[in-house]
């Protein structure tokens, strides 16, 4: 069901000192920062040819990093994203399974303007993972996705 490693998110305390380190002493390609208020984040991906890198960044008091970084003061790993095909197949099968989806259970659009869910950490060996659906051919998750 899984595809690939989409990205592995890193919940920091300043997303410009996190994308700094990564540009300049990693020598990594970084965006363009990106606020999310739907989902109570300010993102900025780090292209590393593979996959990518989420550096996250708390967009308000209700934000999870928020809460995440009260825990963590120093930051660290948030989520690892992995594509699904079709991220309704995989909702139905990980429940069937007894896996518990976040929130309503709903796909909302993500980072990428593509559907995405996440999992219980519990039903993953204490990780938080996102799935997102995979763009296979140009305009099939667009499309799909309308009719979510």
């Amino acid at each position: 069901m899984i595809g690939r490693l989409n990205h592995i998110a890193i919940a920091v305390p300043d997303l410009a000192a996190a994308a700094a380190k990564y540009r300049d002493l990693l020598g990594a390609q970084v965006g363009q920062q990106r606020a999310l208020p739907e989902h109570g984040v300010t993102v900025v991906f780090i292209n590393t040819g593979n996959t990518k890198v989420e550096l996250l960044e708390p967009l308000g008091e209700g934000s999870p990093i928020a809460a995440f970084l009260a825990k963590n003061s120093a930051g660290g790993m948030h989520h690892v994203c992995f594509e699904v095909p079709d991220i309704l197949a995989a909702a139905a099968k990980l429940v069937a399974g007894g896996a518990r989806i976040l929130g309503d259970g709903t796909p909302k659009a993500g980072a990428h303007g593509l559907p995405v869910l996440f999992l219980h950490p519990k039903d993953f060996d204490g990780v938080l993972v996102e799935l997102e659906q995979r763009l296979s051919q140009p305009n099939a998750a667009v499309v799909r996705w309308t009719r979510l």
